[in-house]
């Protein structure tokens, strides 16, 4: 057998009884495994721990940033510069003072530089494993060799006898031999918050599922209270942890739709220089009739692929996306991966979980059903006030014994504890329990208070069999001033008289009801009828087809003193008071937020573990579904087919009783149906469907750490309107981005066409060298850029559909408008270089060089550049329209950019450095001319647009 294979049987463990999983692993229950034993299953079965994949290595992940075909041709333009600078140094070139190799050091500066922006992005490690391995317990306490002793977890090994104690972490899966009141919490597996009463004489169908086997314990869960002995039935890779773990890691990395496009915009770009290039250079052999103006194309040819790279695009996209980042933890979203950012702006489909995300986490009683009196109640979360209500009008609790009798049952028969925060009132306990106490302290049945007159001597915990709990308490006679027993209810008073003590049950209405004989009326009770019996079911079946969370109190006096364990006998022949109904009140918040979502084209989905009817009720309160709308559960789910399952996808938007192993399914088959999926989760188990979504969203309160490191974004407050909002940031992200991008773009294709009419029109020189057109996609592009990346939203950016995530980055007229402005661009530069050139060449003045004319055409394409930043602001909107502080931003970066710019013309430094000449003022006058007709066509076509019914990209 290969390590980590385990040991086999036909059946499940959990369907094992004690003795025949015993022979099965060959195990004793006292004296455990031998160490020979536990030596040759080590070798047999592998150590006790996760496995790992082999990933890439930080060095191998550095090297692959390289491998960008935009990159890669700057590489092969820098060595190539380098080799012409080289060549000229030899010949002497160069004149005095004048720095060789310095395009060569720029353009490797910038590779190395976008390099390393990739390398970042791309090592935020994959934490998840490590997080699921710190679930399990460093020491675990065993039987071996007739003696209990602690072995390092990794030692564990199937057969070993492991014993439990409250706090510990269990350490493999395993079967229970004995336990005595033990508990486990299993919510990071299960995604179940209240612990587990474990029982290992059990034996359960094969079928049952993970949250039900009550006689298994599981790696990397919590032993609450209790004790017990385990036989270990797996291991390693083979526990449901490791299954996560497999699940985990096969989930590929997929890119990002930004990644994507990126990839495509740079093969496009490159594809199209090399074409333009080769055009260049066969037209100029042509031209010249030989290759004597070879160095010169050569020239030429490496200031076009130097254009054609927008070299500061990486940086700006990074700094876009950080920049969303911050935005979005204003409205409680952090963002764990940058490109995710963007990503969010093509959500179709969000998956949410119902408890804490779309509701409160917070149960709060709705109603009570007593003496054949529907009594509501009102009030929100926690806080202890609010009205009752009989027929919509409201009522005085002493008018209604009824009512103070099932609520002194509530607050007794409860272990949960009601306290005042200094910012609001919380509950330290189960949130059901939680909802009772609040109830009682409405009617101004102070918990405390009655604790004191009726103090627990004894109870009879809650059990899934039983489904119910009673307590049993001692009558203090003593005198207070604070309400007694005969102020609040007679009936109870007069009973526990004569009656020391008196029990209080609570728990599954159908089962409290079968043991009840007598009915709780008012000021007497009276033996139970049938019709009271059918009636009271039938209230039952109302409330909780609504989706309220049912409970039934009884009560029971007793003469004799009970004994230290009561069991369920003691339960028998009791005193039916009412049921109390509550639910898991919606957040106040989501149902504007799923209206939202609707009219922005994203679908809402509710994945809950609760039950169909309370799932139902939620999701049409909120909007998600109608009241028609199929509820799809667990145990279906589980028969279904991927494919059957693909075709309900469509057609389901609420999905009940899903085990969250359950949720990378319906991921996968939104996905294969072209779907782009929000997906979320707190659970362990939750890990492989954030994973795979295209956006995965861990709680960041409820949250386990293995969610969280599987995840693109944290939600700080576990709130639906947050991923709402978040998403709306992300489309203001992916509209930014496509306007600085149609912003450096539209400029590069104006530079590489003006640079490639230079030696086609039969000028002397090539009129921008690669430093000064680093500078211009560096500086005078990057920094309009940036300030373009916080334009603030459209109106309409939530009330249209998401655009395709699987879309180009030229799709919509991107691309159209790209090379229409790069066109015209070029016209106007060509139109300027044309005129420079003469002018330049024809004046004659010793102090200005005639070589200035390429000063010209470069200063003219800087400051173009700068109105296309100001006029594409909006789309449709002309200048003048727009509130020119909305965006105080772009007008400072068109200030200082302009500035620079005028630095690199008249301070001596710079322009020995840069390679620019002095202009004289006019000639500077001639250049703005030029460039602010740049500013008029785009504004003339918005006007055109408008007058054409059109609308501009």
């Amino acid at each position: 057998m290969s390590a980590n294979s385990q040991p086999e049987n036909t059946s499940p463990s959990h369907s094992w009884e004690i003795d025949e999983s015993l022979d099965l692993l060959n195990s004793d229950p006292n004296n455990g495994l031998t160490s020979q034993q536990a030596q040759e299953r080590l070798g047999k079965y592998g150590p006790n721990e996760l496995e790992e994949k082999e990933t890439r290595s930080p060095w191998e992940i550095f090297l692959d940033q390289f491998k960008n075909i935009m990159l890669l041709m700057l590489i092969a333009v820098a060595f190539i510069s380098g080799f012409l600078d080289l060549i000229a140094w030899q010949a002497g070139e160069f004149k005095p003072g004048e720095v060789p190799f310095k395009d060569t050091i720029a353009i490797l500066a910038i590779v190395i530089l976008n390099g390393a922006l990739g390398y970042v992005q791309e090592t935020r490690a994959e934490k998840a494993l490590a997080a699921l391995k710190k679930l399990s317990s460093p020491l675990v306490r065993v039987i071996r060799n007739s003696t209990t002793m602690e072995i390092a977890a990794p030692e564990v090994v199937p057969g070993d006898i492991m014993l439990l104690e409250a706090g510990m972490q269990i350490a493999a899966d395993g079967r229970l031999i004995s336990q005595a009141n033990l508990q486990v919490r299993e919510s990071a597996l299960t995604g179940e918050a209240e612990a587990v009463n474990k029982q290992a004489n059990l034996i359960l169908p094969e079928e049952t599922s993970l949250g039900d086997r009550l006689n298994l314990v599981y790696q990397g869960t919590e032993v609450v209270q209790g004790r017990g002995k385990v036989l270990v039935t797996n291991t390693g890779m083979q526990t449901e942890l490791g299954k996560i773990a497999t699940m985990l890691q096969s989930v590929a990395n997929e890119p990002t739709p930004l990644q994507q496009r990126m990839t495509q915009l740079g093969n496009i770009l490159v594809t199209g220089s090399l074409i333009l290039v080769a055009f260049v250079v066969i037209g100029g052999v042509i031209q010249a009739r030989g290759l004597s103006n070879i160095r010169e194309l050569l020239e030429v040819s490496l200031s076009m692929a130097v254009a054609v790279v927008p070299e500061g695009l990486p940086a700006v996209i990074t700094v876009t996306l950080a920049l969303g980042t911050q935005r979005m933890v204003r409205h409680h979203a952090l963002i764990r991966k940058l490109p995710a950012v963007e990503t969010l702006g093509s959500v179709t489909t969000i998956c949410s979980d119902k408890t804490g995300t779309l509701t409160q986490n917070k149960m709060v009683v709705q109603s009570m059903y007593a003496n054949n009196h529907i009594f509501a109640v009102t009030g929100e979360g926690y806080t202890p006030t609010g009205e009752f209500y009989l027929n919509n009008q409201t009522i005085a609790i002493e008018d209604y014994p009824e009512i103070p009798a099932i609520l002194i049952a509530a607050a007794i028969c409860n272990d949960s504890v009601l306290q005042k925060q200094p910012k609001e009132w919380t509950i330290i306990g189960d949130p059901t329990e939680g909802a009772l106490v609040t109830v009682a302290a409405k009617a101004g049945i102070e918990q405390d208070q009655w604790q004191s007159k009726l103090p627990r001597i004894s109870e009879i915990p809650f059990n899934s069999q039983r489904k119910r709990m009673s307590v049993i308490c001692q009558i203090e006679q003593v005198a207070t001033p604070e309400p007694s027993l005969t102020d609040l209810d007679p009936l109870i008073a007069n009973l526990t008289a004569s009656q020391p003590y008196l029990m209080f049950t609570k728990g599954s209405p159908e089962l409290t009801l079968g043991n009840c004989t007598h009915i709780h009326l008012g000021n007497e009770f009276a033996p139970l009828t049938d019709s009271q019996r059918q009636q009271i079911l039938e209230e039952n079946n109302r409330m909780a087809q609504k989706g309220l969370r049912v409970l039934g109190f009884a009560y029971k006096p007793f003469t004799d003193t009970p004994p230290s364990a009561p069991d369920e006998t003691w339960e028998q022949e009791m005193i039916w008071l009412g049921l109390i109904a509550m639910q898991d009140a919606p957040r106040p918040e989501v149902r504007a937020a799923v209206q939202e979502s609707r009219t922005a084209g994203i679908r809402p989905i509710m994945i809950t573990g609760d039950h169909q009817l309370t799932a139902r009720a939620i999701a049409v309160d909120l909007g998600i579904a109608g009241e028609t709308d199929r509820v799809l559960t667990g145990q279906e789910l589980q028969h279904m087919s991927d494919q059957e399952l693909q075709q309900q996808v469509d057609l389901v938007s609420i999905y009940a009783r899903v085990a969250p192993e359950h949720k990378l399914r319906i991921v996968q088959a939104l996905q294969q149906r072209g779907k782009f999926v929000a997906m979320t989760g707190d659970g362990v188990n939750d890990a492989p469907a954030l994973k795979q979504a295209d956006i995965g969203i861990a709680m960041g309160i409820t949250g386990t750490d293995v969610s969280k490191e599987a995840s693109d974004m944290i939600l700080l407050d576990d709130n639906f309107a947050t991923i709402v909002a978040a998403t709306k940031e992300g489309r203001v992200v992916y509209t930014n981005i496509r306007r600085f991008i149609k912003y450096i773009l539209g400029s590069n294709i104006g530079e590489v066409l003006t640079i490639a009419s230079a030696p086609l029109l039969g000028l002397g020189g090539v009129p921008l060298t690669p430093l000064q057109i680093l500078w211009m996609n560096l500086v005078t592009d990057g920094l309009p850029a940036l300030a373009l990346a916080v334009e603030p939203p459209e109106a309409d950016v939530m009330k249209r559909p998401p655009f395709s995530p699987r879309e180009s980055i030229f799709a919509r007229g991107l691309g159209a408008y790209m090379v229409r402005i790069g066109i015209i661009f070029a016209i106007i530069t060509i139109i300027l270089m044309r005129w420079a050139y003469d002018h330049t060449q024809a004046t004659v003045n010793p102090d200005l060089d005639p070589e200035r004319w390429k000063t010209m055409v470069f200063t003219s394409l800087c400051i173009a550049q700068m109105g296309h930043a100001i006029a594409i602001r909006s789309n449709n909107k002309l200048t003048i329209e727009m509130n020119p502080f909305s965006n105080i931003f772009v007008l400072v970066a068109v200030v200082v950019t302009t500035i620079l710019q005028l630095m690199l013309i008249y301070i001596p430094p710079i322009r020995a450095f840069f390679g620019t000449h002095f202009l004289p003022l006019p000639e500077l006058a001639i250049c703005f001319g030029f460039s602010s007709l740049m500013f008029v066509w785009i504004e003339l076509e918005k006007v055109f647009f408008r007058l054409t019914g059109k609308k501009s990209v």
